[in-house]
């Protein structure tokens, strides 16, 4: 047999396209090519499928050979078409049975002596695989990535020769063993909120905005507790389900490995960091930290320390929950459904308002500090929660008190509000649309009066107003009633209006 082919999976965000591996061995000088729009690592593999058949005791063929990776239109990167480049020139040259390739998709790297090595973005090209009732082949390595799928329609190999003494009809490839992670099995590996003392009203913002997935901004002078209580945001937040999990594993796939399945993930990037590296790019655009954070946290630490750039590009994923990175070769999205929690000190030395000690800051400091957040962005932020010194001592140390409840304690209320959130609307309050705050966040008289005079007095924009309406909803279900009161809604309001004591900050 002079042609033969295999099927495989390009990266293209979360998608994985199919690509159809052709493999042409004809007479003529030795020569072995490769085509089909393809990068650095995908024409390097020349070397690496030679000295792997090699290495496995089988024969490389003489001749001409051409390997066409199809479409040839869609750009290809990445060293995931060794494997089946290596199998679709075995087959070929008559080293393994063509019919047998019917149906199964091949996935890995190739070492030079033959050995499987993982590659970035396998569990996507797995659950593409399944979508399309085909099976997989991907190195034993992969294991514990292969087994979130479940283990059915996917083989495990060590070595590229086991692969073709299973396409030969010897010896069958084991499937990985498919674990079910139950709660009990997955403890939150957290910061305990009974660490933090005082700032009762910071630890009750940091419970509504776990329990509606709203965004949140603390700010403060420096030592209240900013940071500490940012850290303990992911162990009052409830399980991911298997749906979200398995798309959050699909991004830490493409990033380079799968981290702790059903945990929520937490990205804390530091100020420095650009553009790209938040939201993603490259020429082959990768997944950036709004991406990693999907279904989880993003916490910014420092607000205004970070570039303007970079703070303006989380205006969009904060509002549509997706990320579109266009290159001149192609556009990818990733998803970007994270909750955004923030600190900044109130001016350049941290003091603005604070009672204990003067502010060294001029007027126009203090303004030129605060404006480094952009008014649109704030206006994004659902809960604007001012730290003090004296909130240190809302109780004493060593009292056990509701100030001093422990993660577990405050996750439990927090789980049963969002139970009662996804059976009303299927989302979080924080992600009601339109339709949602029209049919589950209906205001009575007075408290739609109550919010006509705070968008007066406060100049909230629409969007501030409806936000204030979506926590106004979280704080009903937290107390378990079943309508929005008017108090529920002036507490909204004072949780996003928050001054502080004097930091001039309001959102909207």
């Amino acid at each position: 047999m002079r042609l033969a082919t295999t099927l495989t999976r390009a990266q293209l965000g979360l998608k994985a396209p199919e690509v159809v591996v052709e493999a042409h061995v004809g007479g003529g000088l030795p020569q072995f090519t490769i085509i089909g729009l393809i990068e650095t690592a995908v024409r390097e593999s020349r070397d690496r499928v030679r000295a792997a058949i090699s290495q496995s005791g089988l024969e490389f063929p003489d001749g001409r050979i051409i390997v066409n990776l199809a479409p040839a239109d869609l750009p290809k990167g990445g060293s995931g078409f060794d494997l089946a480049t290596a199998i679709a020139i075995l087959a070929a040259s008559g080293q393994v049975r063509p019919e047998r390739l019917a149906g199964i998709e091949f996935h890995g790297e190739l070492a030079l002596s033959g050995a499987l090595r993982r590659v970035p973005g396998l569990l996507p090209a797995l659950m593409a695989a399944r979508r399309s009732g085909r099976s997989a082949v991907v190195p034993a390595v992969a294991e514990r990535e292969a087994a979130l799928l479940g283990g059915a329609g996917i083989a495990l190999a060590d070595q590229l020769v086991d692969v073709v003494r299973y396409l030969n009809g010897g010896d069958e490839l084991r499937a990985p063993v498919a674990t079910p992670v139950a709660v009990s099995a997955h403890p939150m590996r957290t910061e305990d909120l009974a660490d933090v003392r005082g700032q009762a009203q910071a630890r009750h913002a940091l419970e509504v905005a776990a329990a509606g997935g709203h965004h949140l901004l603390f700010t403060g002078p420096p030592g209240t507790g900013k940071t500490m209580l940012a850290r303990r945001l992911p162990g009052l937040l409830p399980e991911m389900t298997e749906s979200e999990a398995l798309e959050s594993a699909a991004v830490y796939s493409l990033a380079g490995g799968i981290t702790d399945f059903r945990q929520r993930p937490f990205r804390s990037p530091h100020h420095t960091a650009s553009t790209a590296a938040m939201v993603g790019g490259g020429g082959n655009p990768r997944p950036g930290e709004i991406s990693m954070a999907h279904h989880g946290v993003l916490f910014l630490d420092e607000l205004p320390e970070f570039s303007r750039p970079v703070l303006e590009a989380l205006r969009e994923p904060l509002g549509t929950g997706q990320v579109t990175i266009a290159r001149a070769l192609r556009t990818v999205e990733y998803p970007a459904a994270f909750q955004l929690v923030a600190a900044m000190n109130p001016c350049p030395c941290g003091f603005a308002g604070d009672q204990t000690e003067a502010c060294r800051c001029t007027p126009e400091q203090v303004r030129r500090y605060q404006m480094k957040v952009s008014g649109p962005l704030l206006d994004r932020v659902d809960l604007v929660v001012s730290v003090s010194r004296t909130g240190l001592h809302d109780s004493l140390p060593g009292e056990r008190s509701a100030a001093t409840e422990s993660s577990a304690a405050v996750r439990t209320r927090v789980v049963a509000a969002a139970v009662r959130q996804q059976q009303r609307a299927g989302v979080l309050n924080a992600r009601l649309d339109a339709a949602g705050l029209r049919d589950h966040c209906q205001l009575s008289a007075d408290g739609q009066a109550l919010l006509e005079m705070a968008a007066n007095r406060f100049a909230l924009s629409a969007r501030a107003l409806d936000s204030a309406r979506r926590v106004a909803r979280t704080l009903a279900d937290l107390s378990g009633a079943a309508f929005i009161s008017r108090a529920h809604l002036a507490e909204a309001l004072s949780l996003r209006a928050d001054r502080g004591k004097g930091d001039g900050l309001i959102a909207g």
